[in-house]
């Protein structure tokens, strides 16, 4: 039977995760032996059952175990050996489908400061039933599976909202999708091949670094600072591995909230001409940001630059429209691979999406959403100060702030902990390449404002 140490410096989920690997390797636990349930481990031991769920997925990512549904875990019959993952430490290659789905998306949880989403009230409702309104009295093709680049006056629209941006594309180097996900995953196929070396941002968007883990690709963290990138260290990376393509978020990023200065947008394309690797650049808080800034796609105008981004974020998550704008050739290649992969996106969101966008109320919500998110973020800066938080920046825009506590090392188990008392939190380790132990915290600044959020952190941090 396993033995924890609740007093080691090594977090509970690691010593489970070592203690079954030893018994496998040395052959206390044979092949097709039933590993005990997540409840009874749990309770013999006097751990979370969160913790445990974690210690299992990562088991079953290394290849230790196997999940059979209403079954429960089992030991595999060929174990990864130790000695066969790369790397001169400890490599959990287990991903962030454990934080997606059983808290990420759990809105069952009662407090959400953990989440990336706005509360509906916050979007841009009345506008989208407005535009639904209008919809059902227009004579809608139902045939067929419409354009596939997406409904063409919606693409237009992208056009002229791009040209806001000083970014200049014609529609035809557009194209609609659904949500910024479906445009990143078909940017990443495209793109990526096993074993190519892939730069993204550390910390970065754990959808994105599970998908770009699922094609084989080797990802680089490029640290993330205050105001952009480690310039030198991103010089460094991409000399020593001479990646394929960087994936980032210049602006508003998750989970950092942090703006990438002009002078880093240029030394990027700058090191990307140089260095003969295309750039990605996912801006789906753009239209939350008060301040007109330029884009890395603004300065290379889709040479080297693949613009990402979505309505989500203004009007609904929930109608699922995004685009990606690219080089022609380039544009074609996505438009085939959308069709292969699941026909064309749908025209009855595109149309609901360009009614809102068309509404004369839109801009107007915008501009108070910019608003109420600034005030947002001041009063958490505040109370996160207040519990003895150190906050990587402060952007006044966005929703999001990154911060960790001196007292704390692992986030993830101050994650697991507020699940149990109905609290999401997001713990900085699923936003790493490496999914190393963090300290850092992301808060989303719209659901921050219960005091019970506090009262549980400063428990916890006493």
């Amino acid at each position: 039977m396993l033995t924890l140490n609740p007093q080691s410096s090594t977090p509970l989920v690691l010593q489970i995760v070592a203690g079954f690997r030893a018994d496998i390797e040395d052959g206390s636990l044979r092949p097709g032996s039933k590993a005990p349930s997540i409840r009874q481990f749990a309770h013999a031991h006097n751990v979370s059952v969160f913790t445990v769920v974690d210690a299992y997925d990562r088991l079953v990512a290394q290849g230790y175990f196997s999940s059979r549904p209403h079954s429960g875990f089992f030991v595999k019959n060929r174990p990864l050996s130790v000695a066969a993952v790369a790397g001169d430490g400890p490599n959990f290659n287990f991903d962030s489908m454990w934080y997606l789905r059983r808290i990420f998306e759990n809105r069952a949880l009662r407090l959400k400061p953990g989440c990336g989403w706005l509360p509906g009230d916050w979007l841009f409702q009345d506008g989208v039933r407005r535009a639904l309104r209008s919809l059902a009295t227009e004579e809608t093709e139902l045939s067929g599976y419409g354009e596939p680049k997406g409904y063409p006056p919606l693409r237009q629209l992208v056009c002229e909202m791009l040209a806001e941006q000083e970014i200049s594309v014609p529609p035809e180097q557009v194209l609609l999708t659904q949500g910024s996900s479906q445009a990143m995953d078909l940017v990443a196929r495209r793109l990526i091949r096993p074993g190519d070396a892939v730069l993204v941002d550390d910390p970065g968007y754990p959808n994105l670094l599970f998908s770009l883990r699922f094609l084989g690709a080797r990802l680089i963290g490029v640290p993330r600072t205050p105001n952009g990138y480690d310039l030198a260290e991103l010089e460094r990376l991409v000399i020593e591995e001479q990646p394929k393509v960087f994936f980032t978020q210049p602006r508003l990023h998750s989970p950092t909230g942090s703006i990438a200065q002009l002078s880093h947008l240029h030394r990027v394309m700058q090191l990307a001409d140089k260095h003969n690797f295309l750039v990605v650049e996912n801006d789906i808080y753009a239209d939350l940001d008060p301040e007109p800034r330029p884009s890395l796609a603004s300065l290379d105008q889709l040479n080297r630059v693949i613009y990402i981004s979505s309505f989500s974020k203004t009007i609904s998550p929930n109608i699922r429209v995004g685009y990606v704008a690219a080089s022609p050739d380039l544009l074609e290649d996505l438009a085939q691979l959308k069709m292969i992969s699941g026909l064309t996106s749908s025209e009855f969101s595109e149309r609901l999406a360009h009614g809102a966008l068309t509404d004369g109320r839109c801009r107007k919500h915008v501009k108070g959403l910019r608003e109420r998110l600034a005030k947002a973020h001041v009063a958490t800066a505040s109370l996160l100060l207040k519990a003895g938080f150190e906050i990587f920046c402060e952007p006044k825009a966005g929703i999001f702030l990154w911060a960790r506590h001196l007292a704390l090392e692992d986030s993830a188990e101050l994650a697991y902990k507020a699940a149990e008392q109905d609290i999401l939190l997001g713990p900085g380790h699923l936003f790493s390449p490496d999914l190393r132990t963090s300290a850092w915290i992301r808060f989303n600044v719209i659901f921050c404002d219960d005091p019970a959020i506090f009262s549980f952190l400063e428990g916890c941090t006493r």
